[in-house]
């Protein structure tokens, strides 16, 4: 059975590596330094590969067609993406994000490219609290400002979830003096209740990424992020993939089956506050 090829839940190969990316995927393999400082090769062989699934907070190096990665991805039957788009994209949370206007108006182009909008979904992922001052902010609100750019471009699929502060975070918060509010359970849901309503305006489906207290609002299903079932459904020639869980993930993530070629000592400059994967930031 042919694999799903994940680049990467690790660092955004995509945005900060394309010359590497493209380079394995024109040899025809991988060798990656895994989480536990092991390594693997990975053969990336077109005819052993269902799918290539892309996570990235900027697709220009791919609509760009840098180093030539646009042009080897086609090789293979089916790309399909997670493009997070906060909202927080050129403030002090998200320095070496673009604003949500830049990355919104790649979407576009990002959907000529893996050739239907089923094969892209949105990430509003995390949503966050902060306080400047004696006032409490938040970037749920520009869900609002992204939603007409799904809308216009086909995409219904948005994964959503809150902000888990993890120490490495804590840490990073407390050294950029950002003072975090991680709110109540409740306020959670009440808020992305908020989330749904325009989700529903816009003809927009919602999915919580691992956080399944969402799923008692009944618009919020529970994400299968990179979904085997889904991916057999998407694929020109309706090839069969492993639907088993992928078991390397959390306990409440519903992911099936992938190879990740990604590797944390990639470290990502996008130098997001709430990072818990980069320790350089």
């Amino acid at each position: 059975m042919k694999k799903v090829i994940s680049a990467s839940r690790r660092t955004d190969l995509v945005a900060f590596f394309p010359e590497w990316l493209a380079s394995v995927f024109i040899n025809g393999e991988a060798s990656v330094c895994g989480p536990s400082g092991y390594t693997y090769t990975v053969s990336l062989n077109p005819k052993v590969i269902h799918t290539i699934v892309l996570w990235s907070k900027n697709f220009f190096s791919l609509i760009e067609n840098h180093s030539g990665l646009r042009t080897v991805l086609h090789k293979f039957d089916q790309l399909y993406c997670h493009f997070t788009i906060t909202g927080l994209g050129d403030t002090f949370i998200e320095r070496g994000v673009p604003s949500y206007r830049t990355t919104c108006s790649q979407l576009g182009d990002l959907v000529e490219i893996v050739g239907m909008p089923e094969r892209i979904t949105v990430r509003f992922d995390p949503i966050i609290y902060w306080k400047e001052g004696d006032e409490i902010c938040t970037n749920l609100a520009l869900f609002e400002k992204i939603a007409p750019s799904l809308h216009e471009n086909g995409i219904k699929n948005v994964r959503l979830s809150f902000a888990q502060w993890y120490k490495k975070a804590v840490r990073r918060a407390d050294k950029h003096g950002f003072h975090f509010i991680d709110p109540s359970t409740e306020k959670k849901i009440e808020d992305a209740r908020s989330v749904a309503r325009v989700a529903q305006e816009y003809g927009l489906e919602l999915f919580s990424c691992s956080q399944d207290f969402l799923t008692e609002i009944p618009e919020i299903r529970p994400s299968f992020c990179i979904d085997g079932n889904f991916l057999q459904q998407l694929h020109p020639d309706g090839e069969a993939v492993s639907i088993k869980k992928d078991r390397t993930q959390r306990t409440e993530c519903r992911c099936t089956e992938s190879v990740d070629i990604g590797s944390y000592t990639q470290f990502c400059p996008h130098s997001c506050l709430y990072c818990y994967a980069n320790p350089k930031i």
